[in-house]
């Protein structure tokens, strides 16, 4: 089961990071902003987006022992998204134990 979830989240990490490079190549975020926020869609695609951020960064401040964590993953997640919350996953896959089950990725350690 690990072995699928490093596959999907080693696929969203490399997806977003092509994504994000060749869009910032096309055009800085700032120039495209001003245009972006008029459309509706755009501010609700947006605030759904901020908001999975939030939801996964509650699971992450459950997780986290340490308030400095906390907040580093907390400013990673607002400011890279997907990258970050890409990253966290990968990084929670790495410490596992061989054998471990999902039950253990989702709980904080003791």
């Amino acid at each position: 089961m690990t072995t699928l979830f490093r596959l999907v989240f080693w696929s969203i990490l490399i997806c977003m990071l092509f994504v994000t490079v060749t869009a910032s190549l096309e055009r800085g975020i700032f120039e495209a902003a001003g245009k972006l926020w008029q459309d509706g869609w755009f501010r609700a695609t947006l605030a759904d987006a901020y908001f999975g951020f939030l939801t996964i960064f509650i699971w992450v401040a459950y997780k986290e022992r340490q308030t400095a964590a906390r907040i580093a993953w907390f400013i990673l997640f607002m400011t890279l998204g997907n990258i970050a919350i890409s990253i966290y996953i990968l990084i929670q896959l790495h410490q596992l134990k061989t054998g471990a089950t999902f039950d253990q990725l989702l709980v904080r350690r003791t």
